[in-house]
């Protein structure tokens, strides 16, 4: 039950992360309540990532933020080493 929860929790992140991004490209202010909501629920994910990219060498000259394509790749990983675990395998 509460790896299911977890399970739904890291799922919940997805797609929160997901609609961040489908925003950044929307010509929608900041200060809208559900925008904010979103920055505040997935800054604490993509924050750390983003500084550490910003911190590479490559990092400092990219134009494009990859935080949320590392965010999906991790919590992937996350999810299939949890549902392993679980299984026992």
């Amino acid at each position: 039950m509460i790896i299911t929860a977890f399970l739904i929790v890291l799922r919940v992140i997805e797609y929160a992360i997901l609609a961040r991004v489908i925003v950044s490209w929307l010509p929608i202010q900041r200060s809208n309540r559900i925008i904010m909501l979103l920055y505040q629920i997935t800054e604490p994910i993509l924050g750390p990532i983003r500084s550490m990219i910003e911190r590479s060498s490559v990092g400092r000259t990219m134009l494009i933020d990859f935080s949320p394509i590392i965010a999906f790749l991790i919590i992937s990983l996350v999810r299939n080493i949890v549902a392993r675990i679980a299984l026992g395998i």
